[in-house]
C-alpha cells in the first residue's frame, strides 16, 4: 500500500475536511479526493462519508486511522529529527500566550533539557489561540497551550489547569474607591477609574463584569497593551484597574505593588488546554512532555 495514500488518509481523517488536508498537504482539493478513492478501490470499501461540511468516516476508515496513524507519526519523527548518533536528543516545538508560556510551561519544561543539555530541546514561541490552533495544524508546533478547546478530529485537546482572575489596582486607587463603597455599589463603584487592558474589546475587565457584576464595563481603556506583564507593570504604577491571573500578580500583591480591589465568593475562572495533533502523542518526546506539564499544573493550583 501506497504510504502517500496512507498518509493523505490519516490527514484527512484528522482534518475531518478534503479542503482542509488539502491546505495541510500543499495538495490541490481534488488531488486528494483522487488519492482517496484510489486507497478506496485498493481496500474495496468507503473510508468516509461525505457530509454537507467535511466528510465523516465510516467504521473502516476509523479502524484504518487507528492502526496506520502512530506508525507515520513514528515515520515523520524518524524522517524530521534524522538518523545522527545523538539520536536521544529530540526538539519540542511548544506554542502558547507569551505570559503563560514563560511564567509556567517553560520553566517546567527546561527540566527535561537534563543537566548535561542531552534531553529534551526546546523551541518556543507566542501568539493567540488562533494563530496557535493553526500553527499546530500545520504542523509548526508539536504541542500548544491555549484557552480554547479545538474543535474536529484533526487536533486533540485535554484540559491542562484554570486560573483565577482578580481584579487589581494600585493601592491609592482602593484608598479612593473604599472598601465600603466598593461593597455597596459594585460595579457603579468603579465607573471613574481608568481600566489597563490587553485589547481595545476589553475581554478580561469584559468578562470578569459579566460574572461578578452581571454587567459590562462603562469605561473604555485608558492604556491598552498587548501583554499582561506590561499591564501589571502600568496597572502596579497606578494608570488604572486591571484584571489578571492570579499566577501573574501574587507576588505584586504580597509586596504590596497592587491590591485586590474584590474578594468574590466564585472568582472567574479561565481554563487553559493541552492540544496536539491527534495521534501525535504517540511520539516519546511530545508525550513525555505533555505528561510533566499536566503532572506541573497540579502543583500550579
Amino acid at each position: 500500500m501506497d504510504l502517500a495514500l496512507l498518509r493523505t488518509f490519516v490527514t484527512v481523517h484528522r482534518a475531518g475536511s478534503f479542503t482542509r488536508a488539502a491546505a495541510l498537504l500543499g495538495l490541490s482539493q481534488p488531488a486528494v479526493t483522487s488519492q482517496i478513492r484510489t486507497l478506496e478501490r485498493q481496500l474495496g470499501r468507503p473510508l468516509f462519508l461525505r457530509q454537507a461540511r467535511g466528510v465523516t468516516p465510516t467504521t473502516i476508515g476509523d479502524e484504518l486511522a487507528h492502526k496506520a496513524a502512530p506508525h507515520l507519526d513514528a515515520l515523520v519523527e524518524i524522517t524530521e529529527t534524522g538518523l545522527d548518533e545523538d539520536s536521544s536528543l529530540r526538539t519540542l516545538h511548544l506554542a502558547g500566550p507569551p505570559e503563560f508560556t514563560a511564567k509556567r510551561a517553560l520553566p517546567a519544561l527546561t527540566e527535561l533539557i537534563g543537566d548535561d543539555g542531552q534531553g529534551l530541546a526546546l523551541r518556543a514561541s507566542f501568539g493567540n489561540a488562533e494563530e496557535t490552533l493553526e500553527g499546530l495544524a500545520a504542523g509548526h508546533h508539536d504541542l500548544a497551550i491555549t484557552t480554547a478547546r479545538p474543535r474536529g478530529a484533526l487536533l486533540t485537546a485535554t484540559p491542562l489547569c484554570d486560573e483565577e482572575h482578580v481584579l487589581v489596582a494600585a493601592p491609592r486607587w482602593m484608598a479612593r474607591v473604599g472598601a465600603g463603597k466598593l461593597r455597596r455599589k459594585g460595579a457603579h463603584a468603579l465607573e471613574d477609574l481608568p481600566i489597563v487592558e490587553v485589547h481595545e474589546s476589553l475581554p478580561l475587565v469584559a468578562r470578569y463584569w459579566a460574572s461578578v457584576f452581571d454587567s459590562r464595563p462603562a469605561a473604555s481603556g485608558a492604556v491598552v497593551v498587548p501583554d499582561l506583564r506590561a499591564v501589571l507593570a502600568c496597572a502596579a504604577a497606578g494608570a488604572g484597574l486591571a484584571v489578571l491571573p492570579r499566577y501573574l500578580c501574587t507576588e505584586a500583591l504580597d509586596r504590596g505593588d497592587v491590591v485586590a480591589l474584590l474578594d468574590p465568593a466564585v472568582p472567574p475562572l479561565r481554563t487553559y488546554f493541552l492540544v496536539v495533533r491527534t495521534g501525535t502523542l504517540a511520539m516519546p518526546h511530545i508525550a513525555r512532555a505533555h505528561e510533566w506539564l499536566l503532572r506541573a499544573a497540579a502543583d500550579w493550583a
